[in-house]
């Protein structure tokens, strides 16, 4: 390992936003990536396969697997993405998400004590809760969940800043708002929606299906979040990173179903009794700044990840 490359860490590494910002970071030659993952969601197929990037089994909120990582690299930047993810598995594993704020504070002590440049941290959608106004701003709008998942990255985020406070630890908050892409696990609505589709198997949509999102191609996420690293911007700051088009999660499977030819039937269930927000949509000024072009469109998204399947 030379010195003269730019060391960079990014935790959850087998996850689809995670290892696809590995793949973007790749494209540089000056850079060198770790990636670690316990496999609790992430899958093997996401890591890439390349002589600058290196792979460890582990879990960040246990410190005796991650605290000899920090010690075999001096790492200029950290991506803490690890987290459990997924609204089912949230609600139902409320305990285990709460052992993530184990992850922050572990890799908050050793980029402090190893000269990391600066953290940043993937925080959330959900902090904001139920909408109180839209669009949804990074410092007007009151971040009222309840949900164990959003209450821990609303005290991931609270560290972050005291950690700068305290000890001068910059950092970087990206509040990630529904992000998709070919690399996408079912866990989620827009891989899940398509996966049902392409096999014309129903697709079921909660309530009257009239829940609002916006849905920000994971391009446009790599970009803006490596902009924010490679220019200096946003020390300090917290950004939402996400697309500003809102459209109803019936729209979206009825989109769906057009674009593939499905056969699939739209089928309603009854609502979800906690979790599923009326409607989600960012201010995005600080993401139109980051990014620099226009927005990737739903439809050319959606078509980018069909064409990689076929």
């Amino acid at each position: 390992m030379t010195q003269t490359k730019t060391n960079i860490l990014i935790t959850g590494g087998a996850g689809f936003i995670s290892s696809s910002l590995a793949d973007k970071l790749l494209q540089n030659p000056d850079y060198f990536v770790v990636l670690i993952d316990n496999f609790l969601t992430g899958r093997k197929e996401n890591i890439p396969q390349h002589e600058h990037c290196k792979f460890i089994h582990g879990d960040v909120n246990n410190l005796g697997d991650i605290s000899p990582v920090f010690s075999l690299y001096n790492f200029d930047y950290v991506f803490h993405y690890a987290a459990v993810v997924g609204v089912k598995r949230t609600l139902e594993n409320p305990i285990m998400v709460l052992n993530d704020i184990y992850g922050i504070q572990n890799i908050l002590d050793l980029s402090k004590r190893t000269g990391v440049k600066r953290v940043f941290f993937a925080s959330s959608s959900e902090v904001y809760g139920e909408p109180v106004h839209l669009p949804q701003h990074e410092t007007i709008t009151p971040l009222n969940s309840r949900l164990p998942y959003a209450v821990v990255k609303n005290v991931g985020e609270s560290y972050f800043r005291s950690y700068q406070q305290e000890y001068g630890l910059d950092y970087t908050i990206f509040r990630f708002f529904n992000t998709y892409g070919p690399k996408q696990s079912t866990d989620f609505v827009m891989s899940r929606f398509l996966k049902l589709a392409l096999a014309n198997q129903d697709i079921p949509v909660y309530g009257d299906g009239s829940q609002a999102r916006t849905f920000c191609y994971i391009d446009d996420n790599l970009n803006a979040c490596v902009k924010a690293m490679e220019s200096g911007l946003l020390i300090n700051d917290v950004a939402n990173i996400g697309n500003g088009n809102i459209i109803t999660i019936l729209d979206l499977a009825q989109t769906i179903v057009r674009l593939t030819g499905s056969q699939s039937n739209i089928v309603h269930l009854p609502p979800l009794e906690e979790g599923d927000m009326t409607r989600r949509q960012p201010d995005i000024v600080k993401m139109k700044a980051l990014l620099g072009c226009p927005f990737t469109d739903l439809e050319h998204g959606i078509g980018t990840i069909l064409k990689q399947l076929h």
